[in-house]
């Protein structure tokens, strides 16, 4: 499970040759989600709303990067690091 990012608390990883469609995996607290790249909704888990907020903000300013690290990982590649928002 690469990370690709880490800011408050929060983990951002994906898994090598992941299942579509196209998604991430955060972690706060001991709490997994996968969020979906495109909508950013929550698929799988629950976070709390102000964790949420900043994950959302940070993949919607990242949202390019995170569609080419998903293709990345989903060869089997390492998806490289993303860059915080501060």
């Amino acid at each position: 499970m690469p990370e690709l990012c880490r800011f408050d608390g929060i983990r951002i990883y994906m898994n090598f040759g992941d299942h579509a469609p196209p998604h991430f995996h955060a972690e706060y607290a001991g709490v997994n989600v996968e969020i979906d790249i495109g909508s950013l909704l929550m698929t799988n888990g629950q976070l709390p709303t102000r964790q949420y907020r900043k994950i959302r903000d940070w993949a919607i300013e990242r949202n390019q990067d995170l569609i080419e690290a998903f293709e990345r990982a989903s060869r089997g590649e390492h998806p490289g690091k993303i860059k915080p928002l501060r």
